[in-house]
C-alpha cells in the first residue's frame, strides 16, 4: 500500500512509528484537521495539474472530485453513475458541482469491458461542462499514485456479490480518502456509515440478477442528500470522516496485517 508524500510527512511528524507498526495509524485522529486538509489539497492540485497537462482539460480544484480507478470489466459497472444523466446534471446544479476522474484498462479480449470505457466517454460528451468527466490513459502504479490521493471520495460500484476484495478502496483510505461503495468485498467490513465513508445499498431483492436501477438510485440519493451537502456546507465534519478513514480503515486494511495473518494462520499452523 502506498501513501502520498504530503501524508507521509504528516504521519512521520504525528505518528513516527507508523511505518513499522501500521496499527498505530489509529492515532491519526490526533492530526489537526487543517493539516490533513492542506495535505489533501496538495494531492488534489497535483491531480488537477496532471489532467491539464495530459488531457488538456481544466478541472476545478475546489469542486468535489469523485475517483474511479480499476480494471474495466462488466461487473465493476463503471457506467452505473451515468444511468440517469439528467439526474446528475440536476444534482450538480442544485446541490454542488462535482467532477469524475476515471482510469482503468480492459483486457484486450474483454469486449464488454472495452464497451464500458466507450460508455464513459459518451457520458462525458453528453454531460459536457455541467459534470466534467475525464478518463486517464495508461493506468498503472504511477498514475494511481496521482489519482487516488487527489480525489475527495473513492467510488466503487460492483454488482453484488462479485467483488473479491477492493484493494483500491484500501489504498484510498491510507490517503485519507473515504469511500462511497456498494457493500461488497472489503467494504462490508470497512464501512462505518458516516464515519469511514458511505454505503450504497439498493433496495433490490438479494437474489436479483441485476440491481443496477436500485443501486443507481441509492448512489444519487447519497450524493444529493449526504455527501455533497457535507462537503460544501460542513467541511469540518467531512475532514473528520477523512481522518476516520485513515485511522480506522488505514490501520486495519494494510499489507502488514495481511502478511501477519498469513504467517500466523496459514504457514505456522
Amino acid at each position: 500500500m502506498w501513501v502520498a508524500p504530503p501524508f507521509q510527512r504528516l504521519l512521520d511528524r504525528y505518528i513516527p512509528g507508523w511505518r513499522a507498526d501500521n496499527l498505530s495509524l489509529r492515532y491519526a485522529m490526533s492530526i489537526p484537521a487543517k493539516e490533513i486538509w492542506s495535505a489533501h489539497a496538495q494531492c488534489k492540485a497535483r491531480l488537477v495539474d496532471y489532467v491539464a497537462r495530459h488531457l488538456k482539460v481544466k478541472l476545478d480544484p475546489k469542486a468535489f472530485t469523485i475517483g474511479f480507478g480499476r480494471r474495466a470489466t462488466a461487473y465493476k459497472r463503471a457506467d452505473l453513475v451515468f444511468r440517469d444523466l439528467d439526474r446528475l446534471k440536476k444534482i450538480a446544479s442544485t446541490v454542488g458541482s462535482f467532477q469524475i476522474v476515471y482510469a482503468g484498462k480492459a483486457h484486450p479480449q474483454d469486449f464488454p469491458g472495452k464497451e464500458l470505457i466507450r460508455k464513459v466517454f459518451e457520458a462525458s460528451r453528453q454531460l459536457g461542462r455541467k459534470v466534467r468527466v475525464v478518463y486517464l490513459p495508461n493506468y498503472d502504479i504511477d498514475v494511481a499514485k496521482i489519482l487516488i490521493p487527489g480525489v475527495d471520495v473513492w467510488l466503487n460500484t460492483p454488482q453484488l456479490p462479485h467483488e473479491a476484495s477492493g484493494t483500491s478502496g484500501m489504498k484510498a483510505a491510507l490517503n485519507a480518502v473515504p469511500s462511497l461503495s456498494i457493500l461488497d468485498g472489503w467494504w462490508i467490513e470497512g464501512c462505518v456509515e458516516n464515519l469511514t465513508g458511505w454505503a450504497i445499498q439498493g433496495k433490490a431483492r438479494k437474489n436479483a440478477r441485476d440491481t443496477s436501477a436500485q443501486d443507481a438510485e441509492e448512489l444519487y440519493e447519497k450524493l444529493q442528500n449526504v455527501v455533497l451537502p457535507m462537503f460544501y456546507k460542513d467541511r469540518e465534519q467531512y475532514v473528520r470522516i477523512m481522518l476516520s478513514a485513515l485511522a480506522l480503515n488505514g490501520s486495519f486494511f494494510n499489507t502488514q496485517r495481511m502478511v501477519q495473518e498469513y504467517l500466523l494462520k496459514a504457514y505456522k499452523r
